[in-house]
């Protein structure tokens, strides 16, 4: 007679053990999310100050172009009004018919021209270097006094006047960018650090959930838990990521 082997009926977990593994996991799960919350909202004020920084630094260089540009913008007025000066001169002197003074003033309008104008400038008042280079400076100065653009005041175009800036507003136009992304980046971590902090709330709960002695408020305080569990986690995956995340970098990939 083979003897009759009996297995032990496995035991059924009780509520209480289930409800001590689902707090394990969730504690576990929590504290690598406040983790990841932490870094990733380190990792947004690490922009943040990049940002801050290199806009600070874009202000500055933007600053000093638009400076410059000022101070180009008034010695080529200076130097139209001397233009002006002499042009006003000439005509007067033609009308008296005085060749002696339009010479002299032709000569020192003509090398005023030719070695203080902008080539913008020059553009703008339809100077043109290589055609005049090759004439008498008396012969070129009056052909190009029937030009209406020689007569008329390069800074009477706003858009003349505005090219002098170009440059500099490009740069603080960057600087804005910049420091709109820094701010971006502040309260993309300052969102991250209360996501974190809530999971530091679940953390508490799922802590003192033992303490209860009374299994259906120990259900509550748990799944309460939970909730705030979710609600953080589906918060933060709202929250975008910092500029230039890739998780593979981090590992030399």
């Amino acid at each position: 007679m083979s003897e009759e082997v009996t297995r032990p009926l496995k035991k059924k977990r009780s509520k209480e053990e289930i409800l001590e593994i689902v707090v394990a996991i969730f504690l576990g799960i929590t504290a690598l999310a406040t983790a990841w919350g932490s870094w990733v909202g380190s990792l947004h004020g690490g922009n943040q100050a990049t940002n801050y920084t290199t806009s600070n630094n874009l202000a500055a260089d933007g600053n000093a172009r638009y400076n410059q540009a000022a101070q180009t913008m008034m010695q080529d007025m200076i130097l139209w009004s001397e233009i002006g000066d002499l042009q006003m001169d000439i005509q007067f002197s033609q009308t008296y018919e005085d060749e002696i003074t339009v010479q002299m003033d032709s000569y020192k309008l003509y090398y005023k021209c030719m070695e203080q104008l902008s080539e913008t400038m020059a553009e703008q008042i339809a100077w043109d270097f290589d055609t005049y280079m090759d004439m008498e400076p008396e012969a070129a100065v009056l052909a190009w006094m029937t030009n209406e653009q020689a007569l008329t005041s390069p800074f009477s175009s706003q858009e003349y006047v505005d090219a002098y800036f170009a440059d500099a507003n490009e740069v603080l136009a960057q600087s804005e960018e910049v420091l709109a992304q820094g701010k971006q980046d502040n309260a993309n971590g300052d969102a991250f650090g209360l996501a974190t902090v809530i999971y530091s709330v679940v953390l508490f709960m799922l802590g003192i959930a033992g303490t209860f002695k009374n299994l259906p408020n120990r259900t509550l305080i748990v799944a309460v838990a939970i909730l705030g569990f979710v609600a953080a986690t589906v918060y933060m995956m709202t929250i975008p990521m910092p500029t230039g995340f890739h998780i593979a970098s981090f590992f030399g990939g």
